[in-house]
């Protein structure tokens, strides 16, 4: 009986053990690649939360084998467009292809970038990135993984070890300027985007007169919006392609034709003449993830309030905007009440 008994003390013991062990090893982790997460979700948008989370179960802490031998912390496989190094690895096959890199960072930027320039994880960057819920189940779907289980495996992490701080971490720092500093848009010449963002950030600090842009209609590429209805500023929205029918969207959806004319802010018409996003029901006042939106050549006031989901009369007020004026490219239009230090710089030319 005092052998089973000791048996039982030493076996429990030894539970609790691994137990503190995995613990810590989690923390290291965390402790070690936070700051990686934070400037990722900064640069591309992926909550530091979920790449966290990703980051824990895919490379065991960072003990994995594939971790350790290849750097590579979240599992991607070579696919077809990989050009860099590889790395065979027993997976759901036998030696199966993944991508090998010279340090974690890289990992890190690989996956930010592997996730925000694929087309079946586009509707994820539609949500709101303090949504964990939304993003896990979203991956799962997108087909990240393939064990069921995943979505809730991910979920359990972020509470675990409170990942979703390191989200709000991130947006606080774009809240306050980082983004302009750190982010990059998705391009393959990283250094080209850079040096267009620094050289934006120059001419505001230093107020230069901005030229007027050449007005062109902003077009927006079917491959960058879902299939469907997604949620934009958590709006109901899809992209409806030129000839689409505003009475028979209206109907099929349930909603007056007028009111969905009032929610996209249009003049009667029926048929579209261009491809653009469509708001199902209103849209909020205000942004609920960032302050302001860096206008590019093409954009106009109207579409700034489609792509960021938010009324255009809001961006009228915040901006201090009359109706027939524009921004000018590289100015901030601002997506919060406030009192911002400058307004932007406006052109006069029509938005039609």
């Amino acid at each position: 009986m005092k052998k089973k008994f000791l048996a039982l003390v030493f076996i429990i013991f030894t539970a609790k053990s691994v137990t503190a062990q995995n613990v810590d090893a989690v923390q290291q982790y965390i402790n070690t690649y936070k700051n990686l997460a934070i400037n990722e979700e900064i640069r591309t948008g992926v909550p530091a939360a979920i790449t966290l989370a990703q980051g824990i179960l895919e490379s065991q802490n960072g003990l994995s084998k594939l971790s350790r031998e290849s750097n590579n912390h979240f599992g991607i496989k070579c696919k077809s467009d990989w050009a860099g190094a590889t790395y065979n690895y027993d997976d759901d096959a036998k030696q199966e292809c993944f991508r090998r890199y010279p340090t974690p960072e890289d990992s890190y930027r690989d996956h930010s970038d592997f996730l925000s320039t694929r087309p079946n994880y586009a509707s994820l960057f539609t949500i709101d990135p303090t949504d964990c819920t939304a993003w896990a189940y979203g991956l799962k779907k997108a087909g990240y993984a393939t064990n069921p289980a995943y979505a809730r495996m991910l979920l359990k992490t972020i509470n675990d070890y409170n990942l979703q701080q390191y989200t709000l971490m991130a947006l606080e720092q774009i809240k306050n300027g980082a983004r302009e500093d750190v982010a990059v848009t998705n391009s393959v010449d990283q250094n080209t985007s850079s040096t267009t963002i620094d050289t934006r950030n120059e001419a505001i600090q230093a107020e230069e007169e901005v030229p007027v842009p050449q007005q062109t209609e902003t077009v927006f590429e079917p491959g960058n919006y879902p299939q469907g209805i997604f949620t934009i500023n958590q709006a109901k929205v899809i992209f409806a392609s030129a000839g689409t029918s505003l009475f028979a969207l209206a109907n099929n959806n349930n909603i007056g034709y007028s009111k969905l004319l009032e929610f996209n802010d249009l003049e009667k018409a029926d048929i579209l003449a261009k491809d653009q996003l469509i708001f199902l029901e209103k849209k909020p006042k205000k942004s609920n993830t960032r302050d302001y939106h860096i206008v590019e050549p093409s954009e106009t006031i109207e579409t700034i309030a489609q792509i960021e989901g938010i009324q255009l009369q809001s961006l009228f007020e915040y901006n201090k905007m009359q109706k027939g004026l524009q921004p000018a490219a590289g100015e901030k239009v601002y997506l919060r009440p406030g009192t911002p230090s400058y307004y932007p710089k406006l052109i006069s030319y029509s938005s039609r």
